[in-house]
């Protein structure tokens, strides 16, 4: 469930004092683990919604594991001004490549590098373990879990990003779905984003019926979403503790796989 976000300032504030790059609470990236999704807002405001790819292993922070941090970080580095969407980046380097969406038996880091840093206890390692917001070729992919514990857009949704998030930016993955904020109605689509219209539009004010002999009745509130109900793949459920060992494991055997690889 999101926590709000002015509740968790001290806690940022606090953490930023380790980063080298100033925390700005203005701008916040939520990426949601359910959903598959990431949101962009502007003081509150919902600017855009891009699909996204969480780690295939699960969720966790643990030296080792190719998963993806849950919590509060922001944005540390930002890579690839101006550089042709589809460009290849190894070791943060451009090799000259370009490739096309879903170019066959391809993998890498393409289009733009967006490198994150932990402002808690459980993603403090994110940026050593190089956890990033990136394009990728396997745009296929994007909407399920599929990455190595990196954040992946399609690569024209993360270079339209890339342009809109400064450096400092608050960024928050949950576990849950994306929460309904915004002060606006989603207006239009720009490759994959969502742009809201402007936050002065009048809003749309429907006829109410008042009757008296109706009898009272009680909202009841909706079911709290928690990790526990946090389904990858949607068919069954796992809990954030279980994606975690899911993840340990996988990551394990990926490792074991690299090095059996090496030795033929």
């Amino acid at each position: 469930m999101l926590r709000p976000l002015t509740a968790a300032v001290i806690l940022i504030s606090a953490a930023s004092v380790f980063a080298v790059a100033p925390v700005d609470t203005s701008n916040q990236l939520v990426i949601s683990v359910r959903d598959q999704k990431l949101m962009l807002l502007r003081n509150g405001t919902k600017v855009a919604v891009y699909p996204v790819s969480t780690s295939m292993f699960g969720l966790g922070d643990s030296w080792g594991r190719m998963t993806t941090p849950l919590g509060y970080l922001a944005v540390e580095k930002k890579i690839g001004d101006n550089v042709p969407v589809g460009a290849v980046f190894h070791n943060r380097r451009l090799t000259g490549e370009i490739l096309k969406p879903n170019t066959p038996g391809r993998d890498p880091i393409t289009t733009r590098i967006i490198w994150l840093r932990g402002l808690e206890a459980q993603n403090a390692h994110a940026f050593q373990r190089c956890i990033y917001i990136h394009g990728t070729p396997e745009e296929k992919k994007i909407g399920r879990p599929a990455s190595y514990g990196c954040i992946r857009m399609k690569a024209k949704d993360v270079a339209e990003l890339y342009n809109q998030v400064p450096v400092g930016a608050v960024v928050q993955i949950i576990p849950d779905r994306l929460p309904n904020s915004g002060k606006t109605k989603p207006r239009q689509e720009m490759s994959g984003g969502v742009i809201s219209v402007a936050a002065n539009a009048t809003p749309e004010v429907r006829p109410q019926t008042i009757t008296t002999n109706a009898p009272k009745v009680t909202p009841q509130p909706a079911p709290k979403i928690t990790a526990s109900t946090l389904a990858t793949p949607p068919s069954s459920s796992l809990s954030v503790d279980q994606m975690r060992m899911a993840g340990a494991l996988a990551g394990a055997k990926q490792k074991a796989k690299l090095v059996q690889n090496k030795r033929l």
